[in-house]
């Protein structure tokens, strides 16, 4: 997992309230067990159905880094292949009212950020992002800041361990390897 420390970044806008995890990456391609490639899935049924005209779709969206969804993004089932496909499409950060509660988790396992924002920050930030496609937003996770096109900054919170993951780029598995030499001298010190 790259660690996370800053970004700067153009916005992807798909401020849907209620998008799950089934919208987010169709259960026909569940079938995978890697992580590549799955980007190519990432709301494959919205983006078959609206062409060219779906936001991911848009020659604004290449390359961008962060999402802005709606209200309780990465509702329904639990699948780990939703964030798996975000961040294989090249997401690494999501913006939005609200997230349910496992994707949070899966997607911070998974190396993306997923802030949440109050309403008046969100509808300003959508302002923004549809007067000007190419409005750029900047992450900081160290200080916890969204900083907004207009030069305006919001906080937003996670967990002290999810952060010290993120930026050391670690999942959990690597945090507990990371103590494997202080473990190893515990356990030649045991009986």
């Amino acid at each position: 997992m790259n660690a996370f420390t800053s970004l700067d970044s153009r916005i992807v806008s798909l401020p849907t309230d209620d998008i799950d995890t089934d919208q987010i990456v169709p259960a026909r391609f569940l079938k995978v067990t890697s992580k590549k490639g799955l980007g190519d899935a990432l709301f494959a049924d919205w983006r078959t159905a609206r062409g060219d005209e779906f936001p991911l779709s848009r020659p604004e969206a290449k390359g961008a880094q962060v999402l802005l969804a709606g209200a309780n993004f990465g509702c329904g089932s639990s699948r780990e292949h939703a964030p798996w496909a975000l961040v294989d499409f090249g997401f690494r950060a999501i913006v939005a009212k609200s997230f349910a509660d496992i994707f949070r988790g899966n997607a911070i396992k998974n190396g993306l950020l997923p802030i949440a924002v109050d309403d008046a920050t969100h509808a300003r930030l959508l302002a923004l992002r549809t007067a000007d496609a190419n409005v750029t937003v900047q992450v900081d996770l160290a200080s916890q800041t969204l900083t907004l096109p207009d030069g305006s900054t919001a906080t937003f919170p996670i967990d002290a361990f999810s952060k010290h993951c993120l930026l050391n780029g670690v999942d959990e598995l690597g945090y507990l390897l990371s103590f494997e030499a202080n473990i190893a001298a515990h356990e030649r010190r045991a009986p």
